[in-house]
C-alpha cells in the first residue's frame, strides 16, 4: 500500500474520532482551499469507512499526538510501515478466505447433487476388482508397472494422459493431441501430486481422483468439469526429466 493511501486512512480516522467526540469547529467554506479542505476530509472518511473499519480511532489519535513528541512513541519508528503493511496483508487474505468460504458454500448448495453423485460413484468404485485406495482417498489401478525410478514432489515429469469425467466424457487428453505433457510434479492438482510419486518410469496407472483432491468447488471455467466432480485419469510416466 502506498505511503499517501495509508495517510489517507489515518488522517480519515482522526477527522471521524473528531467529529465522534464534537470537537471540531463547524466552520463555513468561504474559500476555495476551505472547499478543498473540506472535500478532502470527506473522501479520507470514505476511505477510513470502507479499508480499516477495526481501526481504534482513540489510540489512532494518540498516535498522532504522541508523534509530535518522541520520547513518547509506543512503537520505534522504523517498525511502523511494517506493522501497518502486515495488517493490511492479513485483512487481504482473511477477506479472499471469507469470499472463497461463501463461494464454496453457494455451489455446495446448487450442485449438492452433483457432489452426492461423485460420492456414490466413488463408493461403488472401490469395491471394484485392483482398485487400491490411499489414506487420503486417491483410488487407483495399476494397470502396468514399470521398473524405472519414482518421482518426488520436486521433480518435472513427461507424461501422457487421458483425463475423462466418471461417464467416460474426454475433457483432457495428451493422448488424443499425441503429445506428451511436461510439469512439475507438485504444480498440478493434488490427486496428480501424489499419484505420480506412486508410479514408477514406465507405469500406466488409472486414477480415480476425489474432487477434494481435484478442483473441488472451483473448476477452470468454461470446460466441462463442475463443482465436486471426481476424475478420471489413464497416466503413463514416460521419464523424470533431469
Amino acid at each position: 500500500m502506498k505511503t499517501i493511501k495509508i495517510l489517507s486512512i489515518v488522517l480519515g480516522a482522526a477527522i471521524m474520532s473528531s467529529c465522534n467526540n464534537k470537537s471540531i469547529t463547524n466552520k463555513s467554506l468561504k474559500t476555495e482551499i476551505d472547499s478543498v479542505s473540506y472535500a478532502i476530509g470527506m473522501d479520507v472518511a470514505r476511505n477510513i469507512s470502507t479499508t480499516a473499519t477495526e481501526i481504534d480511532k482513540d489510540i489512532l489519535i494518540q498516535g498522532l499526538v504522541d508523534a509530535s513528541d518522541s520520547t513518547a512513541l509506543k512503537i520505534e519508528k522504523d517498525k511502523v510501515q511494517q506493522i501497518i503493511s502486515t495488517y493490511f496483508q492479513n485483512k487481504q487474505i482473511a477477506d479472499r478466505k471469507k469470499q472463497q468460504e461463501e463461494a464454496a458454500k453457494k455451489a455446495e448448495e446448487q450442485f449438492a447433487d452433483v457432489k452426492a453423485a461423485g460420492e456414490k460413484f466413488l463408493e461403488d468404485n472401490m469395491t471394484k476388482e485392483g482398485v487400491e485406495i490411499t489414506e487420503s482417498g486417491l483410488q487407483y489401478i495399476v494397470e502396468k508397472q514399470g521398473a524405472g525410478d519414482k518421482p518426488t514432489a520436486a521433480s518435472t515429469v513427461k507424461v501422457h494422459y487421458h483425463g475423462t469425467l466418471t461417464d467416460g466424457t474426454v475433457f483432457d487428453s495428451s493422448v488424443d493431441r499425441g503429445t506428451p505433457a511436461q510439469f512439475g510434479v507438485s504444480q498440478v492438482i493434488p490427486g496428480w501430486t501424489e499419484g505420480l510419486q506412486l508410479m514408477a518410469v514406465g507405469s500406466k496407472y488409472k486414477f480415480f481422483i476425489p474432487q477434494g483432491l481435484a478442483y473441488g468447488a472451483t473448476p477452470r471455467p468454461g470446460g466441462a468439469i463442475k463443482p465436486f466432480m471426481p476424475l478420471v485419469f489413464e497416466v503413463e510416466l514416460l521419464e523424470i526429466v533431469k
